[in-house]
């Protein structure tokens, strides 16, 4: 009985050791697609965006309180289409969270500045396309959050 025991423990050890890396190269591979380098200063984003001569994506988002945003983050912005497309572009990331402890009191104070200027009427999520000295080349805003990216793929391809 106890050699049997001893057999099992052994067998799940062996099963664990063959498994086990599949698991951490299927986690890899996602964290991979969800990094984008998202800066959050506007003044910066522009003069890396006019250093290397790309234009700036601009996303305005409610990242904690609108349901269009979350989605768009996990169908969109964690997509392999869009980091391959992202590479193209300085991506700036504009928040106006509910819960004011996610961002600092500064950075809100940019971001709701930032807003006024680029996103007058406020809404969320929105995409923006401006070129290297700062002037609005497209826009496509909201998500019906139906998985269907294509009209955002479409519109950062146009402006590559």
């Amino acid at each position: 009985m106890l050699h049997i025991l001893y057999e099992k423990e052994q067998m799940k050890k062996l099963l664990l050791f063959l498994i086990l890396p599949l698991f951490a190269i299927g986690q890899a591979n996602k964290s991979v697609v969800a990094e984008s380098e998202w800066l959050t200063d506007y003044e910066t984003a522009l003069s890396k965006a006019n250093d290397s001569n790309n234009n700036l994506l601009v996303y305005f988002t409610g990242s904690d309180w609108c349901p269009p945003c979350k989605m768009l983050k996990k169908d969109l912005f964690e997509s392999e289409a869009f980091q391959a497309l992202s590479e193209d572009y300085v991506l700036l990331y504009i928040d106006i969270p509910m819960n004011k402890d996610l961002i600092s009191a500064d950075q809100l104070k940019h971001n709701k500045e930032l807003a006024a200027r680029l996103n007058k009427k406020g809404s969320v999520p929105v995409i923006k396309i401006l070129n290297p000295k700062g002037k609005e080349l497209d826009k496509y805003s909201g998500y019906s959050m139906n998985g269907e990216t294509q009209y955002h793929l479409k519109l950062l391809k146009k402006h590559q």
